[in-house]
């Protein structure tokens, strides 16, 4: 009987079949296959939140991962993903569509492709509490004394780095960890949306949200996805349009942001 020798190349195309790699796919092999991969990071309350005691993933835009699997008409199923990895993981092929809260900026737009925007929000602070009545405005945060905390890979970084840079900023791997640190102390404020800082500010009474109501910036978020599949696109932008005509953009809105 011969000996079949596997080369390490061989192994891994074998190994990536027998687990069944994922990549991002056309419309038509999404629909096909009956399963839409929604990357999320599951960090972002209110939008995109994990449970760790029930496993199950929970907010705003998880419900909008539902409701774009059931327009187009497949089972749903979440891929996890990082901040400081959602662009190399979309460009990857690791899932089709991701929903967490992603700001629509200029920058991504020109490397992934970015849906229609929805939720209109803004960059602010979350701050301990006792401390909350010193910062009046941006000028107050970008101060040599003020412990500024951010996570990485994300718009929040790149704001406090190009906004806050005499602070001292201190860099934190777990944004959703983030809020209990400032409330601790740990630091000083905390770079985030209007949205996250709205609803820690509410479920943590060692935290404030000073300047909720003069939002540093006006932005929204959008589905991202890889370029170079337009049908998903459209179906995608399709999707969005409908549920703002059918209320239930608003009805989430009312449940979790406002």
């Amino acid at each position: 009987m011969k000996k079949v020798i596997f080369s390490a190349t061989c192994l891994s195309v074998v190994l990536a079949m027998s687990m069944g790699a994922v990549q991002a796919r056309s419309l038509a092999d999404i629909k096909a296959s009956g399963v839409l991969l929604v990357g999320t990071t599951g960090d972002y309350k209110p939008m995109s939140y994990l449970d760790q005691k029930t496993g199950k993933y929970e907010g705003f835009d998880v419900e909008m991962a539902e409701s774009l699997a059931k327009y187009l008409g497949v089972k749903l199923q979440y891929v996890p993903t990082k901040w400081k990895t959602l662009q190399d993981d979309t460009i990857a092929d690791k899932f089709d569509v991701a929903l967490c809260g992603i700001t629509v900026t200029d920058a991504r737009k020109k490397v992934m492709t970015m849906s229609d925007g929805y939720l209109t929000f803004g960059k602010t602070i979350l701050a301990t509490k006792s401390k909350a009545g010193q910062f009046k405005s941006l000028e107050d945060v970008n101060q040599p004394n003020v412990r500024v905390m951010y996570n990485p890979g994300g718009t929040n970084e790149k704001f406090a780095k190009e906004m806050t840079p005499k602070a001292q900023l201190i860099m934190h791997e777990h944004n959703a960890e983030i809020p209990g640190l400032v409330g601790e102390g740990k630091a000083d404020v905390m770079i985030t949306e209007t949205m996250e800082a709205r609803r820690y500010a509410k479920d943590n009474p060692k935290v404030a949200a000073p300047l909720i109501d003069k939002p540093f910036t006006q932005n929204h978020f959008g589905a991202l996805m890889k370029q170079g599949y337009p049908k998903l696109e459209s179906a995608v932008n399709a999707w969005m349009k409908s549920i703002k005509a059918d209320g239930t953009m608003d009805k989430l809105e009312n449940k979790y942001i406002k």
